[in-house]
């Protein structure tokens, strides 16, 4: 099947990672179509669809649209997610429960749709599950994000091993990334920035084109073989502060 056939899911991809996705399987000849909640200035070639992948429904709905529309989906990335950074206790228990649905249950919703379409397809299918290392490590100010992105790993595993062969399902563990134009501030400004890149293995944070690299690869036919897959995409990880600490 030639690229330009192929029909791509991406949620939250109006910015971010996300952007860079859309932008980067458009490039290779995909259809792509991209959700969230607020539509974006210049869709730059992709297919729009507002939706609040929270909802189970509207998740359903989402992927019906796609296969009416195209007649197909070849590829889900699920890449929607964050969390605002406070601390667990002082965060509602609303917050809390909105943060897991964004972040783990809209994305296995969105994966069981996908799967009804993919399941039919000769050439079956993708899901690519954007996960993060806050899934990995101690995650605090961000702890119900942290829970949801580790329930993530787990359920990629899962479905791999519930999926295959029809259906492929990898994540991508994403580190720290750059923030987009006048958002540096959550590192703490320009000199901020400057001081995790150095920190950093790389020297730097990742670039949204980065991760939509290994999304390309993860959805390509040379990756054909992997599923059940991590695939860290960090630059190295991040030093232990006790390190810093010890030096003085």
């Amino acid at each position: 099947m030639m690229s330009d056939s192929r029909v791509a899911l991406i949620t939250g991809g109006t910015r971010g990672i996300g952007k860079a996705t859309a932008d980067r399987l458009l490039a290779d000849g995909w259809r792509v179509v991209v959700c969230g909640r607020t539509a974006p200035a210049d869709e730059g070639g992709a297919v729009f669809i507002q939706a609040d992948i929270r909802d189970a429904q509207v998740a359903e709905d989402l992927v019906a649209q796609v296969k009416e529309r195209f007649g197909r989906l070849d590829l889900l990335v699920n890449n929607a997610g964050g969390s605002p950074n406070v601390g667990l206790a002082d965060s509602s228990a609303k917050l809390v429960e909105r943060v897991i649905a964004l972040n783990l249950l809209g994305p296995i919703y969105l994966a069981r749709a996908a799967h009804a379409v993919m399941v039919g397809q000769a050439e079956g299918g993708s899901v690519i599950n954007i996960a993060s290392v806050s899934g990995k490590r101690a995650s605090p100010g961000t702890v119900a994000y942290g829970a949801a992105k580790a329930g993530l790993l787990s359920a990629t595993s899962g479905m791999a091993m519930e999926w295959g062969p029809k259906v492929r399902v990898n994540a991508i563990i994403v580190g720290l990334v750059e923030a987009e134009e006048g958002q540096d501030d959550h590192y703490g400004g320009p000199a901020g920035v400057a001081r995790i890149s150095d920190m950093l293995p790389m020297k730097r944070m990742a670039w949204g084109a980065d991760i939509a690299n290994a999304v390309a690869w993860l959805a390509s036919d040379q990756a054909a073989y992997v599923s059940g897959a991590e695939l860290a995409v960090h630059g190295g990880g991040e030093v232990p502060a006790y390190l810093g600490l010890a030096k003085g």
